[in-house]
């Protein structure tokens, strides 16, 4: 999973992360709980996250 330079920082990612596993802080970084679900890539509005 890595998240492009297309991230805007919208939150839309980490508040459909059920493993709090996204940090947004100006754009979203990913932690050590994230378990490449791939959810989140599912819900970026701008296709900013890769799987």
């Amino acid at each position: 999973m890595k998240i492009n330079g297309l991230c805007v920082g919208c939150g839309q990612c980490a508040a459909i992360c059920k493993k709090d596993a996204i940090d947004v802080m100006g754009r979203a970084e990913f932690n050590d709980r994230c378990n490449e679900c791939g959810s989140c890539a599912e819900y970026c509005p701008l296709k900013a996250i890769e799987v």
